[in-house]
């Protein structure tokens, strides 16, 4: 249960992250004004938030293990959002951060 907690939380704060990314570059890259500025920079916020709901307590251990979920999810999101194609590089290199995710954070500890 507890993975599958801190699972979920990740990809709660990759949602914030990236989203929230993702909506300021929409307010001054796309021109879209203000609100998307704003919006995202909330969802910013609520980034952070989540990362402190992980069950591990080390936070040099959560925040580099999201990192390999930030760069897969990345990736998703801009296929979703804006009609990017990863090439199979692209591709590799998400699992390999997949995998990091993987060993730093679900491997066993003595």
């Amino acid at each position: 249960m507890t993975v599958l907690r801190s699972l979920l939380l990740f990809g709660l704060a990759a949602l914030a992250e990236i989203g929230g990314a993702w909506l300021v570059w929409q307010g001054v890259r796309e021109q879209r004004g203000l609100v998307w500025i704003g919006a995202g920079v909330v969802a910013l916020g609520l980034y952070g938030f989540v990362a402190t709901l992980q069950p591990d307590a080390n936070f040099g251990r959560i925040l580099a293990a999201y990192g390999g979920v930030f760069v897969a999810g990345s990736l998703v999101w801009g296929v979703l959002m804006d009609g990017f194609r990863p090439d199979r590089w692209d591709v590799i290199g998400a699992a390999v951060c997949l995998v990091g995710v993987a060993v730093i954070m679900y491997a066993p500890r003595g």
